[in-house]
């Protein structure tokens, strides 16, 4: 069900998955070093994580020294490595009454994720992924503009009335590059410091937020 363009509210909420459903963030740390070993990139020291969650990705990118032709193979690699570990990975606390809020308002839902979508549907369990009504997974790292803008054109949405939520700068960056109102979470990769600096038109401290602020049917 999408929302005329008469009604109040988003016509859709895009979901970032992993920092903003998923709770990855240690999971990834804890892969990263033997991922850097196995591509040659720069590993990351404990001391250096909350400096980078300051970061976005593009920066990131350049301080671990990847070059752009190896970002397709790291991330097939973790993308594999996220399936074989979907066990260790739960939802965030707060995460599934969320989504149940929002599909009994009548909210269509959507997941724009670079990871992959059966393991996306793995860790959201089979009554939270019959919540969502469009996946839109294996984005690139820097290619979510692009798989926003099909998601948008195949439900017949403007990028106005989409809601995108996400916990990363390029999350921001492809909402931006849309047109879409963009609500930062304060729970995942990136430091809340970051994103609010960036001016979301939403910031979020916890899952309850997101449904609390759809529910009255409010954009920006």
């Amino acid at each position: 069900m999408t929302r005329s363009p008469g009604e109040a509210g988003p016509s859709l909420v895009v979901l970032d998955f992993d920092g903003t459903l998923a709770d990855s963030f240690d999971w990834f740390c804890s892969v990263l070093n033997g991922v850097a070993d196995r591509y040659r990139f720069r590993r990351v020291e404990a001391h250096e994580v909350e400096a980078l969650r300051l970061q976005g990705a593009r920066a990131i990118v350049a301080h671990l020294g990847i070059p752009r032709w190896k970002l397709p193979f790291i991330a097939r690699h973790m993308h594999a490595l996220a399936a074989r570990d979907a066990a260790r990975i739960a939802l965030f606390p707060g995460v599934p009454a969320m989504l149940a809020d929002l599909r009994d308002a009548g909210i269509p839902l959507a997941i724009l994720s670079s990871n992959r979508a059966d393991t996306v549907r793995r860790v959201l369990g089979a009554e939270n992924a019959d919540r969502i009504e469009a996946y839109a997974c294996g984005a690139s790292l820097f290619g979510k503009a692009r798989r926003l803008r099909t998601l948008l054109a195949r439900r017949g949405v403007t990028p106005a009335r989409a809601l995108c939520i996400g916990d990363e700068v390029r999350d921001l960056e492809a909402a931006r590059a849309l047109g879409c109102p963009f609500g930062a979470v304060g729970w995942g990769y990136t430091d809340a410091r970051a994103l609010a600096a960036l001016g979301p038109e939403h910031l979020f401290a916890e899952p309850a937020d997101i449904a609390r602020l759809v529910r009255r049917r409010e954009l920006v």
